[in-house]
């Protein structure tokens, strides 16, 4: 209806225009959680969780907005500037919602460096926002694990993140074969700029930006933008050298000024130590680069081997230089950061996600006037421990029951006047349609041997 209501007081005629509906979406780039979504979320994290402390990782929060200079010093203008949700606050502040934890942990690292033990190792699971192009496996807003570790040099750290990272998926059911770990070296990039490309300083950083987007533009476009970087002089020679680390396939095939550089060494050494961890699955990429800046040292890839879904799931690598930032004395660290989405994708492409039941375990469906009784007893299975809900619509049986049955919930109980009075109880199992009449005592054991049951099933997931 467009027509307008007249509503009267006793000083003014007011007319009031009936609002357009608001639209049921959510925001675009953002994701709602059903219960059943929120299931998956939870198991998801729940295993973050469970792997992080098994290597002996403490949880951390941070806020969710911090100053936008945070951003800007390290993590790349585009970052800073063109992906960040900026606003001024009352206080003449320019802040960010934050797009990314490396900034804040390294902060929080910086605030209190000389209190903290080391090994510092810690982890966090929160969400984020960035503004960029919405598309399968990338969100405005999104939620990811982030894992570091602060105050140890060589090599071993980052076999300890990547080892960790490939329990992560295996945790859920994946094998070596499912996803590969390609690792590189931002030493051994530099060495490759400077002194095997002969590029200067800009050109470096244009063309790292080129190699990062590689796999996301045609080949010719991939030539003609590194033509353009090299500029007319270099560009044969540059792109048969580039051409000669395209086609090697390991740190053996390099050309030789590479592979005999120190920095080549460092990565022989990484893959020495995963070898020794277990980690069957990686490989040496030397176009892997990394987008963001703050990268000094090893930097490393998960990627799924699915066809249907064969793109990076999450990555990480070492970052020696941010808390440095923050006025405090620099110290080593190094972190990764898997994403909800993509390993929710990597799963679904695996079919490694198992049936998740409802929460609630028993349905009380109230017969006649007995609402006061089945309250009572409701009560009384939450005492126990049981997770229950109370039918309190009054309505027909046949509409509780639906309603029982579309949540999924496992049990229903069925409480009238006869059943308080005798303490027997008709209890049905959702799944089998077996109803059985029971006491009170009997229920719950029922209930709680169920629980087991599927704690078991899924701690054999985790085996």
């Amino acid at each position: 209806m467009t027509k307008s209501l007249r509503l009267q007081s006793d000083e003014e005629n007011a007319t009031i225009t009936p609002m357009t509906a608001l639209s049921s979406q959510s925001y675009k780039g953002t994701r709602d959680y059903y219960p059943a979504d929120k299931r998956v979320q939870n198991y998801i994290f729940a295993n973050w969780k469970r792997v992080a402390q098994k290597f002996g990782y403490e949880e951390y929060g941070a806020p969710l907005l911090e100053p936008l200079e945070v951003y800007a010093a390290k993590s790349g203008q585009e970052l800073a500037s063109e992906q960040t949700y900026t606003f001024t606050d009352r206080g003449n502040r320019t802040v960010a919602i934050r797009p990314e934890m490396t900034p804040s942990i390294s902060r929080m690292v910086a605030a209190r460096r000389q209190e903290m033990a080391y090994p510092a190792r810690l982890f966090s699971i929160a969400n984020f926002m960035r503004y960029e192009r919405p598309q399968r496996g990338r969100e405005r807003e999104f939620w990811q694990l982030n894992v570091d570790i602060f105050g140890v040099e060589g090599a071993l750290p980052e076999a300890e993140i990547i080892t960790m990272g490939s329990r992560f998926l295996k945790e859920f059911g994946a094998t070596d074969e499912m996803f590969t770990i390609k690792i590189n070296n931002r030493k051994v990039i530099n060495f490759m700029m400077a002194q095997y490309l002969g590029l200067d300083g800009v050109q470096a950083q244009l063309m790292i930006k080129l190699f990062d987007r590689k796999n996301k533009i045609s080949n010719e476009d991939f030539r003609d933008q590194a033509i353009e970087i090299f500029g007319s002089d270099q560009a044969p020679a540059g792109l048969a050298k580039i051409s000669a680390l395209l086609v090697a396939k390991s740190m053996a095939e390099l050309p030789e000024d590479i592979r005999e550089s120190s920095a080549v060494k460092e990565v022989q050494e990484l893959f020495t130590l995963l070898e020794r961890a277990g980690v069957k699955n990686a490989i040496f990429d030397i176009t892997l680069m990394r987008g963001l800046d703050y990268y000094t040292g090893t930097v490393f890839e998960f990627f799924d081997n699915d066809p249907e879904n064969n793109r990076s799931l999450f990555g990480g690598g070492r970052y020696d230089g941010l808390v440095g930032l923050f006025g405090a004395e620099p110290i080593s660290a190094v972190g990764m950061a898997p994403g909800l989405t993509m390993t929710e994708l990597f799963l679904q492409s695996h079919k490694l996600i198992p049936t998740l039941p409802s929460t609630t375990e028993v349905y009380v469906v109230v017969l006649g006037d007995a609402l006061r009784g089945a309250t009572k007893l409701a009560e009384d299975l939450r005492e126990e421990g049981v997770n229950v809900e109370l039918d309190i619509t009054g309505r027909k049986l046949d509409k509780q029951l639906k309603t029982a049955v579309k949540k999924d919930i496992p049990f229903i109980v069925f409480i009238g006047e006869e059943e308080l009075e005798k303490e027997i109880y008709s209890f049905k199992d959702t799944a089998s349609s077996e109803e059985q009449k029971l006491s009170f005592e009997r229920m719950v054991s029922i209930v709680k041997d169920r629980r087991r049951k599927v704690v078991d099933d899924l701690d054999d997931l985790f085996e």
